[in-house]
C-alpha cells in the first residue's frame, strides 16, 4: 500500500511549499488530493508534483493556469517515455529480421513524415 500524506506533513516534506501556494495549487486543480474522513490526503506522486511546481513558480513565476500547463506537458513527456522504453523493449525480443525490417520501415517513416 503506497503512503498517504497529510497537508502537514507535505508542507514538512516539500520545503519550498507554503500553505498559500499548496491551497492555490488544489484550488486550481494542479494537485488533486484524495478527500478522506481525515480529510485531504497526498501521494508521494503529488510531492513529487509538488517539488516540481515550487522549482517552476521559483524560476518563473507562472500563474496557476500556466503552472497546470506546463505540469501537464511534463506529465505527457513522462508518458512518452514510458511508452517509448516500452516499445523499444518489446522490439529488443524480436528476431533480428523483424528488427531490421522494423529499422527500416522507421527509417522511411522518417524520411517522408
Amino acid at each position: 500500500m503506497s503512503m498517504r500524506y497529510s497537508e502537514a506533513e507535505v508542507l514538512e516534506a516539500v520545503a519550498a511549499l507554503t500553505e498559500r501556494r499548496l491551497a492555490l495549487w488544489v484550488e486550481a486543480r494542479i494537485i488533486q488530493p484524495e478527500l478522506t474522513e481525515s480529510g485531504r490526503r497526498y501521494r508521494e506522486v503529488d510531492l513529487a508534483r509538488l517539488r516540481t511546481l515550487c522549482d517552476l513558480d521559483d524560476s518563473y513565476g507562472l500563474a496557476p493556469d500556466a503552472l497546470g500547463m506546463v505540469m501537464s506537458l511534463i506529465e505527457q513527456l513522462h508518458l512518452l517515455r514510458a511508452e517509448r522504453e516500452a516499445l523499444m523493449a518489446a522490439l529488443a525480443a524480436e528476431p533480428p529480421e523483424t528488427r531490421t525490417r522494423l529499422r527500416a520501415v522507421i527509417a522511411r517513416r522518417m524520411q517522408d513524415p
